[in-house]
């Protein structure tokens, strides 16, 4: 049985020294013409404002922005709330210029009279959308065009080039042929994985393993994401900060607990993780069904991200969710 485990062009996206770009609202520059809502592409969304795409016509070499507004669908009596926070916002984006951070363009008002925000545009997808789809684009050629199964899918296991130039699956040494049915093709092949992201249908001996082992540690790789942890590994990391002697460590560390926690869902935060990451928690708890019946496959996952639909809308052919 294996141990726990343990476990690496600056872009195009880079914020200008200046913004020559000034607020038509706090001073006498050239007016700023923010378009109407219907005229934008919508990128995405947030408490109480919406994000679009602002093509800057007429205007050689002009990069796009990315222009925030409040939604106008929300309750009156939020509307202060969410305008004193698109203020501060604004404030603060302007005083700030570093190459990792989106930087500020204007603050000014639309001819509908909402405040816009208007920002350097750092692209559509965010990390957790990159790093989701490639992945899974990665697993569903795998499975659907190589018949195998990884066999050991996590954090350690994919890398990023660059400022994610790509996102790559990487250490296939303890892959598994997958015969048409998506079961390991070998009654006598043995799934290694690594034992915190491994599924309960791999840790009983007579477990059939299908392509949603694979699934399963994806869904604790995700999970890896969102809590900068390694699953089931959290009561130790809470000895270590109690305990600085490492056999005092060993001593204390359960092992019966660990072991009955393998091949389970860990816990969640999913209110302090917030809306922002809602298809992400969707994403988890499907893969991460104990019923490997009720996972969904790398297509599937790839059909729904690719269509960006909701998760839990996505037709019953893509994904199911009790």
């Amino acid at each position: 049985m294996a141990s726990p485990p343990t476990c690496s062009n600056e872009g195009s996206f880079k914020t200008p020294k200046s913004a020559r770009v000034r607020s038509s609202v706090s001073s006498g520059g050239t007016p700023i013409t923010i378009p109407a809502s219907p005229f934008m592409k919508k990128l995405g969304c947030g408490t109480g404002v919406n994000v679009y795409l602002m093509n800057r016509m007429g205007k050689l070499n002009a990069s796009p922005w990315a222009v925030k507004k409040i939604n106008n669908k929300c309750a009156t009596k939020q509307l202060a709330v969410y305008q004193k926070r698109l203020n501060e916002e604004a404030k603060v984006l302007k005083g700030i210029n570093h190459p990792n951070i989106v930087g500020f363009r204007a603050f000014t008002t639309a001819k509908d009279g909402s405040k816009c925000l208007a920002m350097e545009y750092g692209g559509e997808q965010s990390l957790n959308d990159l790093i989701e789809k490639r992945r899974e684009e990665g697993l569903k050629y795998l499975h659907s065009e190589k018949k195998l199964l990884h066999g050991d899918m996590k954090s350690c296991n994919v890398v990023i080039k660059g400022d994610f130039e790509s996102v790559k699956i990487c250490d296939v040494g303890v892959s598994l042929q997958l015969d048409e049915n998506m079961r390991v093709s070998d009654p006598k092949a043995e799934y290694i994985g690594t034992e915190p992201w491994k599924p309960k249908e791999a840790l009983d001996e007579e477990g059939e393993i299908t392509d949603k082992a694979d699934i399963f540690a994806f869904g604790l790789t995700l999970w890896e994401m969102m809590t900068l942890a390694m699953p089931h590994l959290e009561m130790l990391e809470d000895e270590e900060e109690e305990e600085e002697d490492e056999d005092s460590i060993e001593d204390s560390f359960d092992e019966d607990e660990y072991y009955e926690r393998l091949g389970t869902r860990p816990a969640l935060d999913v209110e302090a993780l917030g809306r922002p990451y809602r298809r992400m928690v969707e994403l988890f708890y499907l893969c991460t069904e104990e019923d490997p019946k009720k996972r969904p496959s790398a297509a599937q996952v790839v059909q729904a991200l690719e269509s960006n639909a909701p998760l839990d809308k996505t037709p019953s052919e893509v994904i199911v969710i009790d």
